[in-house]
């Protein structure tokens, strides 16, 4: 027996998960262990790091739809099988970073919409708060399975940059939210968005500088700006076909994505 804590994670992952070992399970100096993570169409495997001999962590993977899973402890050591050595269940769950992801993707150009999202701006979240709904967002955004035809600026590309109106681009500069901006610069209209004024004159960019994000003014005018150092600490992905790798520089783990 296993426990892991916690026993759920969002659906576009990179949350920590600790691994309790029993007695019998501590961890050996040539031991290897994995996490398998099974669910119904699409199958993860994780690495692990010891963190002392009766614990390990993980990073829980992102997954394709909210279910629970069966969860596989199993063990390698040089010159012998794989062996699992104890099985548990995991939920992926859908939680409010994601539904708020969700509503901002179907927002972009949408003038209602994103005049609504002002609100946020009026209650001026701590700090802390902001920092943690910009990872959030931003991994939630980037799990998303956004269609080809997606743009930051919505939909009509006929609109010119002369016609005053709001952006997402507005939305993450005017929080501050450093993580999805950086997302949203990398997709088509993050660019052309840098230079739309909104009904009160202001850019993106006139708005960091007014806000005093002197990180966040750099992002969007220094040419060859490089991504945050707090989007390093998320994960790296690489697709490939039905199968893609995650590196999680923070913890130095690799989780393997393949379709069951």
């Amino acid at each position: 027996v296993m426990k892991l804590n916690p026993q759920q994670a969002p659906l576009y992952g990179d949350s920590v998960i600790t691994v309790q070992l029993t007695e019998e399970d501590k961890v050996e100096d040539d031991v290897v262990f994995y996490l398998v993570f099974t669910g119904s169409t699409v199958q993860h495997c994780t690495s692990t790091r010891k963190i002392n001999p009766g614990s390990l962590e993980t990073i829980s993977p992102g997954h394709d739809c909210c279910e629970t899973v069966k969860v596989a402890l199993c063990a390698s050591r040089e010159g012998h099988p794989v062996l699992v050595v104890a099985e548990e269940s995991f939920q992926f769950v859908q939680d409010e970073a994601y539904d708020a992801a969700q509503f901002l993707a179907t927002c972009a150009g949408n003038q209602q919409a994103l005049n609504f999202t002002r609100f946020l701006d009026r209650s001026r979240p701590p700090a802390a708060d902001v920092d943690f709904l910009d990872e959030k967002v931003a991994l939630a955004f980037r799990h998303l399975k956004l269609p080809a035809e997606w743009n930051v600026l919505g939909a009509d590309q006929s609109l010119t940059e002369n016609i005053p109106r709001e952006t997402l681009m507005h939305f993450a500069v005017r929080l501050g939210l450093l993580r999805l901006t950086w997302f949203l610069l990398q997709q088509p209209g993050g660019r052309g968005a840098l230079s739309i004024h909104n009904n009160e004159g202001a850019t993106p960019v006139s708005l960091a500088l007014e806000r005093g994000y002197q990180k966040l003014h750099q992002l969007l005018t220094e040419e060859g700006a490089r991504e945050p150092d707090s989007w390093s600490t998320l994960s790296h992905t690489v697709h490939s076909g039905d199968y893609s790798v995650k590196h999680h520089r923070g913890l130095d783990v690799y989780l393997l994505t393949a379709q069951a």
